[in-house]
């Protein structure tokens, strides 16, 4: 099936998503991928940041292919030795006092769990979120999303969120102080709002304002975890610790899974039916788990993932304005709007992203990416702001 005809299908059968890339992508190895046609594409946007070890890794397809050879499926009403394995690996890897594990399907599901958890551990309703914060599509996450474009057709039906500025700790504890409130909701770098890191004392600040009040803290690490940032977790480089981290993208390597970290005490006061999920914990997704976490610890690829930024940021930085974020989730400021640069990166057979700052192009390379490709980057994003206009400055 050609390009053409695959994106004729999709338009005819499908309720509109996003505004799509034109292509049609049928293989991919390593940070590469390719179309229909066969045309090769450097991939530093890894299918909105998922590819963690880049496409196809050996271990994940070995993993799942001998799963999926032996028993493919069973819900979590019984107990699976691949589950098992994935637990104890992704408690491992987990915060102190955070060793404990809910599995689900995707970053939306898991930010909603955590939310649930909270909300009943505390007894109270309130949420706590920061402004140009992004955590997900279904209801109880979409409330949290402080983008009003997407909340807007659902106003009547989402629970209440108070958003708060960051960095902002008066505002943060004038609320905390005043209201019920059950969790503080943060995104350690903000991502799609154009990679807008947390400030470590303000983070720091929230924790403490929490044990005071009684409020849990939640990390959304959709993005941030798993090594991506060069940590398994952002509360380490932060100095401090949440109550229950949500995790997603990277946890399968491009297998949808996700999870939530969550602490002791929390743990401790869930019975069982209170949470659930037909497909969570799935062993298909268990396996990929279990070989992504396995391979991420030994070949040190966290360690590779701090190494590549620097790379990056040594190779683009004379031509950009500012590089945001950690380790393998970075963000590009230029000085001209980052979209056209973004489709003349494409022309240059590269792929990035965009964000909700226009200014901002996202980087998610894997934590493979060789320093072959590094420079190929580079030298993709010189041709592309060469083909670009940057806006005159006035004198």
């Amino acid at each position: 099936m050609t390009t053409a005809e695959t994106i004729d299908i999709e338009q005819q059968l499908e309720i509109p998503t996003y505004d799509k890339m034109p292509m049609a992508l049928v293989r991919g190895e390593g940070p590469y991928v390719w179309d229909a046609e066969g045309t090769r594409y450097l991939d530093f946007y890894g299918g909105h940041c998922v590819s963690l070890l880049g496409h196809c890794h050996p271990n994940v397809v070995a993993a799942v292919q001998a799963q999926a050879e032996q028993l493919i499926f069973y819900s979590n009403v019984a107990h699976s030795p691949v589950r098992a394995r994935a637990a104890r690996r992704l408690a491992d890897l987990a915060p102190d006092g955070l060793g404990n594990v809910f599995f689900a399907n995707s970053g939306s599901e898991a930010n909603e769990t955590a939310l649930k958890l909270a909300r009943t551990y505390t007894g109270r309703s309130g949420v706590v979120a920061m402004e140009q914060g992004w955590h997900g599509r279904t209801l109880g996450s979409l409330a949290t999303t402080h983008d009003e474009t997407y909340r807007a057709p659902y106003t009547d039906v989402l629970p209440e969120t108070t958003w708060v500025p960051v960095g902002d700790l008066d505002a943060a504890e004038a609320v905390l102080s005043s209201e019920e409130i059950a969790a503080v909701l943060l995104e350690p770098i903000q991502s799609i709002a154009g990679m807008r890191a947390m400030p470590a004392d303000y983070v720091q600040g929230l924790r403490a304002l929490c044990d005071a009040t009684g409020t849990l803290l939640i990390f959304d690490e959709v993005q941030t975890g798993v090594g991506r940032t060069g940590t398994f977790s952002m509360s380490a480089p932060l100095g401090a610790t949440p109550d229950l981290i949500a995790l997603a993208k990277s946890l399968g390597a491009g297998v949808p899974v996700s999870a939530v970290l969550v602490d002791d005490a929390v743990a401790a006061a869930v019975d069982p039916g209170d949470q659930g999920s037909t497909f969570g914990g799935g062993m298909l997704a268990m396996a990929a788990v279990e070989a992504t976490l396995r391979t991420l610890v030994e070949d040190d690829l966290m360690g590779r993932a701090t190494d590549i930024h620097t790379q990056v940021a040594e190779a683009v930085g004379p031509v950009v304005e500012e590089v945001r974020g950690r380790g393998c989730l970075m963000g590009l400021k230029l000085n001209r709007p980052a979209e056209p640069v973004i489709d003349a990166l494409r022309d240059q057979n590269v792929l990035v992203g965009g964000s909700s700052d226009p200014y901002v192009m996202r980087l998610m390379p894997p934590l493979v990416v060789s320093d072959d490709d590094v420079t190929a980057f580079a030298e993709a994003l010189h041709a592309a702001l060469d083909a670009t206009s940057a806006p005159a400055r006035a004198h």
